[in-house]
């Protein structure tokens, strides 16, 4: 880059800095969201919450459901 181009894109430094905090954050809520031992630690509260009588069968098959869903996901998304 050189000095004129520095110079005449200076002002959007401010977003290209939101930008790429935006870029960051995505990727770390990603890599939490898909997280396999994440999601094992997920799948064993919902096995002690049915344990414990606190959700039904139907309401633990649907977040289980869910958290193999989301562990393919991570999966193919290759996190």
């Amino acid at each position: 880059m050189g000095l004129f181009t520095g110079l005449v894109t200076l002002p959007l430094a401010p977003v290209r800095g939101v930008v790429w905090l935006a870029e960051v954050l995505t990727e770390q809520a990603e890599q939490q969201l898909y997280d396999p031992g994440r999601i094992a630690a997920e799948m064993q509260q919902v096995a002690d919450e049915v344990a414990a009588g606190e959700i039904g069968e139907d309401e633990a098959a649907a977040r289980e459901e869910e958290l193999i869903a989301r562990l393919h996901e991570g999966r193919a998304r290759g996190l």
